[in-house]
């Protein structure tokens, strides 16, 4: 599945990516519109919904109206997004070597918009305006852990701590797709990386098990990040 970044590895593969997303040079075209399309749903549908894939706000206001408690409400959607991680990724990851040049991309595009709505839900959750641009970048950014700052300061972004201090900075717009642009060059260049991935979902049922396990512990680790990056909004000071 998909890969966190949450060590400090291949650091060619990311200085490559954001070198891409900052110039705009296309070493694939085919990769590059693939990095739009990424980003484009996580931000369309991860954040703001869309059919029956109800936006992070929508699921957010729901577990505050059923738990009053932030933090009880935070608990509630991780489990949700844990169980629906878990169970995507068993149902795409079926079929062994058959289906895996389909079921990869499908997998990986699937975790993502859970992980991105979790995280979405997380920082609303905590007080935050996840229609700010800042913000949707910043939970773009929580996607890749431990490589956020990373990618910040590579982008020329002072980094302030915690990714939700992104708001207070008001970055202009081209700014942010930089920033955003290098988080799906840097998620989608990891893809197909993990010997580990590839040969769990190369065996029939047993690849499943995998997928399903791995994806959940992974959005588990999303979940812990985002509780860190956003912290309570404190307001009226």
């Amino acid at each position: 599945m998909a890969f966190l970044g949450l060590g400090k590895e291949e650091a060619e593969v990311k200085t490559s990516a954001l070198e891409q997303a900052r110039t705009g040079r296309e070493d694939s075209g085919v990769f590059t519109s693939t990095v739009t399309g990424l980003i484009e749903n996580l931000l369309d549908v991860g954040i703001d919904g869309k059919g029956p894939f109800d936006s992070a706000q929508k699921v957010a206001d729901a577990k505050r109206s059923e738990r009053p408690d932030a933090e009880d409400a935070i608990d509630a959607v991780v489990r949700g997004h844990l169980k629906l991680a878990a169970a995507g990724g068993f149902v795409t990851g079926l079929g062994g070597f058959i289906t895996l040049p389909v079921a990869l991309p499908a997998n990986v595009l699937e975790f993502y918009i859970v992980a991105t709505r979790m995280v979405g839900s997380i920082a609303s959750l905590r007080g935050y305006d996840i229609k700010q641009p800042e913000i949707r970048s910043a939970v773009l950014l929580t996607l890749v852990g431990a490589d956020a700052d990373d990618l910040l300061k590579k982008a020329g972004v002072m980094s302030t701590g915690r990714l939700s201090n992104l708001a207070a900075q008001r970055l202009p717009g081209p700014a942010l797709m930089v920033v955003n642009k290098a988080v799906g060059f840097r998620l989608l260049s990891t893809v197909g990386k993990k010997s580990l991935v590839r040969l769990g979902r190369g065996v029939p049922v047993i690849g499943g098990v995998m997928g399903a396990g791995l994806d959940s512990y992974l959005l588990k680790r999303i979940a812990d990040h985002a509780r860190h990056e956003f912290p309570k909004k404190v307001t009226g000071l």
